[in-house]
């Protein structure tokens, strides 16, 4: 009994329905989305929803009064299926976002279901081991020294953020006190101008300002040409600018390329400046010995990014930082909460990571490498090049050029002379629903970029891309 001798309200059943509730409507759920995947395997990659519609459908939610979930999620699932670019097509040659595999989706399931508040080996001693378990055979496959660590993140972004605040940090001590004003001249980043433009979010967001970027230009191959990069370097030390990190790219987002990541080393060991790899996309070609050689000088990294949500086919939201400087790691966050169950400095997330609240993400790489193993991911990875340069062979037959080396399961194509533009290419086979391609732009021309991101597309898959291509290239 309550003070006022009322008796304690039941729990709100919409909310948290009893257990057989909850088991009856989970099984629906399973059976209405298995039937919705082949719905969309089977049908167009792009959005065929009616907004207008939707918007005045939305109108009717104004939550005055509850709805039978048994209603809300068939309608959910519908127009998902028709409101969406479907990342998890067979068709869907895009950007880097592979659909998920079936270990990584059983994660999240699990993970909702206990909810964890990774924040602490304290709170979470499970979740906190089993990431850094991960974290730490990842950077071994790197070349990273033994006691190298780091975290998961909610994104590549959030990982070449935090490679940019230990560089400032261990470049100069007083950084955590007096930010950007402890230099003695502008701190500078150095990048391929085919660098991940959210590299720019990231030098706003850590206080340097946007223009400390320095893009570097290509040689003609589509990598940051290294020329360039001592050159720029060499002129920015003798005009007082402090270079603190030097970044290339281990699979650009045009087009797949590997920055000269042995002679980036070298230049940054030489000013002085931190060495990162964002190898968002390409850090996963650490699992082939037979492609890990593409990487050669990533094992001198002072820090990773690689993304589980890209190649690693992890859902969406999972980024991972690496590094060999953990001290470096917990200077850049160390805090004081009182509040907080603290166990180690090192290891505690909130004590080494941008975030605070943390979601259990190692999970879905965990379940994934753990059930398919390192040889499995090579077969992975390997299969999808193998498709790619399959598919660049097969339009060179039909008159493309292919425009870049697609040793990362990337192809930038330019369709035959007499053909319709690119962009028009591009935009044709788009609305034909037929496929999901993109335009970019390599080495000042524009192509058709086309990349294996599902781990399930076919030979058949890449004659239906073909057959679209053609079509549309039509004048």
């Amino acid at each position: 009994m309550s003070a006022s001798g009322e008796r304690l309200a039941a729990p709100v059943a919409a909310l948290f329905p009893p257990a057989a509730e909850r088991e009856r409507i989970g099984e629906a759920l399973v059976h209405e989305l298995a039937a919705a995947a082949a719905r969309v395997a089977a049908g167009p990659v792009t959005p065929t929803l009616d907004v207008e519609q939707l918007h005045r459908e939305l109108e009717q939610f104004d939550f005055e009064l509850p709805r039978p979930l048994e209603t809300l999620l068939p309608w959910t699932i519908s127009r998902l299926e028709h409101g969406l670019t479907h990342l998890t097509h067979p068709r869907y040659f895009g950007l880097f976002n592979p659909s998920p595999t079936f270990p990584a989706q059983l994660a999240d399931q699990i993970v909702a279901s206990f909810n964890p508040q990774v924040a602490s080996v304290a709170t979470s001693p499970a979740a906190v081991a089993i990431e850094a378990h991960v974290i730490a055979r990842l950077a071994a496959r790197a070349g990273l020294p033994p006691g190298s660590r780091g975290h998961f993140t909610t994104s590549g972004s959030e990982a070449n953020a935090t490679a940019l605040i230990c560089a400032l940090t261990r470049l100069e001590p007083r950084f955590a006190s007096e930010g950007v004003r402890a230099f003695a001249g502008t701190p500078t980043v150095y990048l391929s101008e085919a660098c991940q433009p959210g590299w720019f979010k990231v030098a706003h967001q850590c206080g340097i300002g946007r223009a400390a970027l320095r893009l570097i230009g290509t040689d003609g191959t589509g990598r940051l040409d290294a020329a360039q990069l001592a050159e720029r370097l060499a002129h920015d030390r003798a005009a007082g600018d402090c270079p603190v990190l030097v970044a290339p790219t281990a699979g650009t987002t045009g087009a797949g390329m590997i920055d000269p990541l042995q002679r980036c080393a070298e230049l940054a060991r030489e000013y002085g400046a931190w060495f990162h790899v964002d190898a968002a996309w390409g850090g996963a070609l650490l699992c082939s010995p037979r492609l890990r050689a593409l990487l050669s000088g990533i094992e001198q990294a002072d820090s990773l990014t690689i993304d589980a949500h890209k190649w690693f086919a992890a859902t969406m939201g999972c980024g991972m930082f690496l590094t060999r400087h953990p001290d470096t790691l917990a200077e850049a966050f160390r805090v004081t909460a009182e509040f907080m169950q603290s166990r180690s400095e090192v290891l505690d997330p909130y004590l080494t990571t941008l975030q605070w609240s943390r979601r259990f993400l190692g999970l879905r790489l965990f379940l994934s490498l753990a059930a398919a193993g390192w040889e499995g991911y090579a077969a992975h990875v390997e299969r999808a090049v193998a498709l790619i340069e399959e598919l660049a062979r097969l339009l060179a037959s039909l008159g493309w050029r292919v425009r870049n080396e697609p040793r990362l399961a990337v192809l930038c194509a330019m369709p035959p002379e007499g053909s319709a533009p690119v962009r028009q290419i591009v935009q044709r086979v788009l609305r034909s629903g037929s496929a999901w391609v993109a335009a970019t732009r390599f080495e000042g021309v524009d192509a058709v970029r086309i990349c294996a991101t599902h781990g399930e597309s076919s030979e058949a898959d890449l004659q239906l891309l073909i057959r679209a291509l053609e079509q549309a290239r039509a004048p």
